[in-house]
């Protein structure tokens, strides 16, 4: 995979440290394919173009949300519009058959970038990777200018290549996802619900621990805000999808 950053990245950083509204994602492809990313914003919160576009490998786009933004982004991979019906649909993080997913989540699996970008109440900025809706794409989310104490949310490795054949999820021979324990159960020990809804009671299943031995600084399961969850106030943020190793 590509380990350079699109030339223009650091000029974009430079002009971006003279916007004060707001916070800049800055989402960069490092895959050696296409990505498409997806945008779905909280309730309440606007989401941003439309809820998706296309990022070729080598690409950035940068992203101004308004302060107190809150919501999620993930890339789509293995991405066409069928010749006859027009239709658009992906391989994996679908939402469904839309290139601007228009407030509509992708379906797992997908490795997911959860962000609440400060509240009426506090001025931080909470974010994370999650696995708990299962794997397709590694990526990360680094702060820029937050200064000490701020965290990497990361998987950075390719949890495909290890996924247990029970999780694993297959387009055309190859293996373009890994579900997550929940998502191939559906009961409620594996995903925190019902009586297990509660910190006491969830605990990391045998595959939420391979996940998180692989990918440390990503959350495994329904309750690992200890480990999982990051803290910052920047005013930028860098979402890079096939981050370096």
């Amino acid at each position: 995979m590509p380990t350079s950053l699109h030339p223009f990245f650091l000029l974009i950083l430079f002009i971006s440290v003279f916007s004060a509204d707001g916070i800049q994602l800055i989402i960069v492809n490092n895959c050696n394919e296409t990505v498409w990313p997806g945008i779905l914003g909280t309730a309440g919160h606007p989401t941003p173009n439309n809820g998706g576009f296309r990022l070729c490998s080598g690409e950035e786009a940068v992203l101004q949300l308004p302060n107190w933004w809150s919501g999620r982004i993930w890339g789509r991979q293995g991405c066409c519009s069928d010749q006859k019906t027009g239709k658009f649909s992906c391989q994996t993080g679908d939402c469904p058959g839309l290139l601007q997913c228009m407030g509509t989540g992708g379906i797992p699996p997908a490795t997911l970038v959860e962000m609440t970008l400060g509240t009426p109440k506090s001025p931080l900025h909470f974010y994370d990777v999650s696995l708990v809706d299962g794997f397709n794409l590694p990526v990360s989310m680094v702060p820029i200018g937050g200064g000490i104490g701020c965290g990497v949310a990361a998987c950075e490795a390719d949890l495909n290549v290890c996924c247990p054949s029970n999780l694993v999820v297959k387009r055309q021979g190859k293996v373009v996802g890994c579900k997550s324990a929940c998502l191939a159960s559906k009961s409620d020990r594996y995903c925190c619900t019902g009586g297990y809804a509660n910190t006491k009671m969830c605990k990391p299943t045998p595959f939420g621990h391979l996940f998180k031995a692989i990918c440390p600084r990503a959350y495994s399961y329904a309750y690992d805000e200890a480990t999982g969850l990051k803290m910052c106030r920047a005013p930028r943020y860098v979402i890079t999808f096939c981050p370096p190793k």
